[in-house]
C-alpha cells in the first residue's frame, strides 16, 4: 500500500496524512478492497480546470478528478483536488473546509471502489456512503 500526496501550486493542507492514509485503507477495506498505488494531488482551481480539458475535455471547475488504476482487487489512482472549490464548497454547504475535504478526500477512493454519482439516484448513494466513510474517521479521532 502507498499513499501519496502532492501539491501543485498551493500549500499543503494541515492533516495528519498517517491517519488519512489508515482511514483510506479501512474505508476500502469495507468494500472489499485493498490499496495499491494512490496518488493525490492537491491543487489551485487553475490547474484542475487545466487537467479536466486537457484529460477529459471538460472546460468547467471541479472538486475532483479520479483516474482510475485499480486492478486485481486493489484500489489504485490518481486523484486531483482543487482545494479552491473545496473551500468554496464548504462555505457554500456551511461546512468546515477540513471536513469537506476529507469527503472529497474519500469520494475519490469510493469511485474507486466502484460507487458512481453520475446517474438517477447514484448521488444519494455516493453520498449514504461519504457519510459512512466520515463516521468512521470520526470513530477514529
Amino acid at each position: 500500500m502507498t499513499i501519496e500526496f502532492f501539491t501543485e501550486g498551493v500549500a499543503m493542507p494541515a492533516l495528519d496524512y498517517d491517519s488519512v492514509r489508515r482511514w483510506i485503507a479501512d474505508v476500502a477495506r469495507e468494500h472489499c478492497f485493498g490499496v495499491g498505488q494512490l496518488n493525490y494531488c492537491f491543487c489551485n482551481d487553475a490547474y484542475i480546470l487545466k487537467t479536466n480539458v486537457d484529460f477529459l475535455g471538460h472546460d468547467y471547475y471541479t472538486d475532483i478528478i479520479t483516474f482510475d488504476y485499480t486492478h486485481d482487487g486493489l484500489v489504485a489512482g490518481d486523484i486531483v483536488i482543487s482545494l479552491d472549490t473545496v473551500a468554496s464548497n464548504a462555505a457554500g454547504l456551511g461546512q468546515e473546509y477540513c471536513r469537506e475535504l476529507l469527503r472529497v478526500i474519500i469520494h475519490g477512493v469510493l469511485h474507486l471502489c466502484g460507487i458512481d454519482d453520475k446517474g438517477p439516484g447514484e448521488r444519494e448513494i455516493m453520498e449514504s456512503h461519504e457519510n459512512a466513510a466520515l463516521a468512521m474517521w470520526d470513530a477514529l479521532s
